[in-house]
């Protein structure tokens, strides 16, 4: 089971009257933008599946556009800049709440790599098998079937997504990197060929509040968390910095390059040191 990263938890406040009126517009608008994607996704993923093997090479398009719509649906403004990645790679990024999925979906055809947890999850769950998501067990005695299950899906050319931070934070600051999962990258067929590109999420919380306003972690609630952002009239914006991709070739083990990747991140945030 993955760590959870713990602070001082943050002092919310109802939405008003308003506020409840725009969080069920909201959420209407929501559920009907994520039920068409569902629509659209489920017979093009049937015909990935006889016509390319499985390989998703049409659904991304639908999972990016369906993201859009929901970040325009929740009023988030998201802000990206830095170089478009070519050839086989994958994507790793800082993470601080369930936003970043939306975040991350909408500028780029992606896949992410999650928890076991996540796929028992009511409607999430469905959600994330249905757009490709990757889920590990963050088990030892696994450890060995895991990456032969991350090997497959890059050998496929998904382009996937993980956090090796291995937690969600406050947004305020950027954990270590774990390496573990970046020991998949060496295998034979992949490690002359592969590249890692880090990207830097940046939460701006909406004039006058909290600065962890989008930050999800601790024993913080989905339903709440979700509610304070559809509740809430004017909000921040999301700020995704790409960082120059980075070959598995010119780093000697996973350790390296995972250290790397973490200050690439680490360069473009707020935060810039260790902050635990």
């Amino acid at each position: 089971m993955s760590p959870t990263w713990r602070g001082e938890p943050p002092k919310d406040t109802p939405p008003g009257p308003g506020g409840w009126a725009l969080a069920l517009l909201r959420g209407l608008a929501l559920t009907g933008v994520l039920l068409v994607g569902v629509c659209i996704t489920l017979p093009l993923r049937l015909l990935e599946i006889v016509g390319f093997g499985g390989r998703r090479r049409v659904t991304p398009y639908v999972t990016q556009y369906a993201c859009r719509a929901a970040m325009g649906v929740l009023g988030i403004r998201v802000e990206s800049r830095g170089p478009q990645m070519s050839g086989a790679g994958s994507y790793v990024a800082n993470h601080a709440s369930w936003l970043d999925i939306f975040v991350l979906n909408a500028h780029r055809n992606l896949c992410f790599v999650s928890k076991s947890e996540v796929a028992g999850w009511p409607g999430i769950g469905l959600l994330a098998k249905l757009t490709g998501t990757l889920f590990i067990a963050r088990d030892p005695r696994a450890a060995l079937e895991q990456r032969k299950l991350f090997e497959r899906r890059l050998l496929q050319r998904d382009r996937l997504l993980f956090f090796p931070e291995g937690t969600s934070t406050d947004g305020q600051r950027v954990l270590p990197f774990k390496s573990t999962l970046f020991s998949a990258f060496y295998a034979d067929a992949l490690r002359h060929e592969m590249q890692l590109q880090a990207v830097t999420v940046i939460y701006e919380a909406p004039p006058g509040a909290d600065p962890r306003f989008y930050g999800w972690w601790g024993d913080m609630t989905f339903g709440g968390h979700l509610l304070k952002m559809l509740g809430t009239w004017r909000q921040g914006r999301v700020r995704l910095v790409y960082h120059p991709p980075v070959r598995v070739d010119d780093h000697p083990n996973r350790k390296s390059l995972a250290a790397q990747l973490e200050r690439q991140v680490r360069s473009a945030h707020p935060c810039g040191q260790v902050v635990i």
